[in-house]
């Protein structure tokens, strides 16, 4: 029998925040792989008129949607792609593993800067949670857009998200409540003549405790006219905006539809499909 290890008196029970693993926070509240791969995979079915069968996640963090597509078939590959060797070891040991052996081996976890990486081409590459920002000029942008184009097939594409809206540039702190925790989306800083975004991400606990500044990013606040005009000085013949609509509360339904306008609206997120 195994002896449960006893607290020394007097010393303090760990808060819910020190035994929280931020990474499984951070999907759990904004990452949706299933929803991801359903739409790149029927996206390219509509354009292409078949199924894609390789795929490439650029800033891949745990590689979450790199395993997802490798579970929708014995022909799916994925290759996840990012700079944290951290992150990528996490995604190895918390979502690689779970996949079955034969899945296992169609995905391939790559550690480098995806202005770099050399990897055979694919019939898809996904940029998403707005990671490309990182980018903020438009030369190291473009250089990337370029970069994409040389490693997608003949008829690849290239899925990008981006949000904006009149609160997109706000500093204010957003709560969304779970179960567990709560996530805060804090917009902390915006410079409106460089369009640099500073946010962080924070999650608080019934206990009272705090897991501040979980995540940080530096992005620039790109906008829609922006990136196609990128995506179109990098070779991409066309790019369409998918918008999410409405589910009647004001909120987003999850469902996206090309669209030649969009709406004034407070915030709002959509996908850029670019074809080669």
């Amino acid at each position: 029998m195994t002896r449960k290890r006893r607290r020394t008196a007097g010393q303090p029970r760990p808060t819910l925040a020190e035994k929280a693993d931020r990474y499984e926070l951070y999907e759990a509240a904004v990452h949706d792989p299933v929803a991801e791969v359903d739409f790149l995979r029927s996206t390219y079915r509509k354009l292409r008129g078949r199924m894609p069968l390789v795929l490439r996640e650029d800033f891949s963090g745990s590689a979450s949607a790199a395993c997802e597509w490798a579970r929708r078939g014995a022909r799916c590959h994925a290759y996840g792609v990012d700079l944290d060797a951290g992150v990528l070891a996490w995604g190895r040991q918390h979502r690689l593993s779970r996949l079955s052996p034969a899945a296992r081996a169609r995905v391939r976890l790559v550690q480098a800067n995806v202005l770099e990486a050399r990897l055979p081409r694919v019939d898809v590459v996904a940029a998403l949670n707005f990671s490309y920002w990182v980018f903020k000029d438009r030369a190291t942008l473009g250089r990337y857009f370029r970069a994409v184009h040389a490693g997608l097939r003949r008829d690849g594409l290239l899925v990008l998200d981006a949000f904006g809206g009149y609160e997109a540039g706000r500093e204010m702190e957003e709560y969304t409540h779970f179960r567990r925790f709560t996530y805060v989306w804090d917009q902390a800083e915006f410079r409106p003549v460089t369009g640099d975004l500073t946010c962080h991400i924070h999650f608080r606990f019934p206990d009272r405790s705090r897991l501040e500044r979980a995540f940080t990013y530096e992005w620039r606040l790109w906008t829609l006219p922006e990136l196609q005009e990128l995506l179109a000085e990098a070779g991409f013949r066309r790019s369409t905006v998918y918008w999410e609509g409405d589910d009647g509360d004001g909120g987003g339904n999850g469902e996206f539809l090309p669209e030649a306008l969009g709406d004034a609206d407070a915030g709002w997120v959509a996908y850029i499909v670019a074809e080669k």
